[in-house]
Order: C-alpha cells, then structure tokens, then sequence
C-alpha cells in the first residue's frame, strides 16, 4: 500500500484555511472522483482505493492518504496534483 503524506505551512487564519482546503478537495474531488466530509479540523476523504485526511492546524496542514494497489501506481500523478491544488488554493 503507497502513502501519501504531506505538510504544508500556511499563513491563514483557521477559516481561511479550511476554505482553502476545501476548494483543493472540491478541485481533486472532480479529477479523481473522491468523496469528502468535514470532521472538526480535518476533512475526511475516500474512494475506491483511497482514503485520507487533511488537518488544518493554525500555521500548518498535514495530508495523508492511503492508496490501494492500483492507485499507487499514480501515486506521483495524484502527489503532484495535491501540490498544485495546494499552491493554488494557499498561494
């Protein structure tokens, strides 16, 4: 099983953040057909193969997922649309 895990540093507020990163899962939510859910601070996502979290902190979000068999062939398809997403949303 590939993984995915990632840390970025932000200079948002709390809300602002979340907003972010609610775009960047919308965003990758339609390229890739992923299902996601707010839980407190941290969005829950899932398909087919795939599960994960992102968790806003204050200064920091953290990314995780697990990719299945498959999916982990594209891990470095899907790794580097999460960055682009990322520096999209975060700038």
């Amino acid at each position: 099983m590939s993984k995915i895990d990632i840390r970025r540093k932000h200079g948002k507020s709390l809300k602002a953040a979340k907003t972010a990163v609610s775009r960047t899962a919308d965003a990758i939510g339609k390229k890739f057909a992923i299902q996601s859910t707010w839980e407190g601070d941290t969005l829950l996502f899932s398909r087919g193969g795939v599960n994960g979290r992102i968790h806003v902190g204050k200064t920091e979000l953290r990314v995780h997922a697990e990719l299945g068999f498959l999916l982990g062939a594209m891990k470095p398809m899907i790794e580097a649309e999460i960055h682009r997403q990322l520096d999209d949303n975060f700038g």
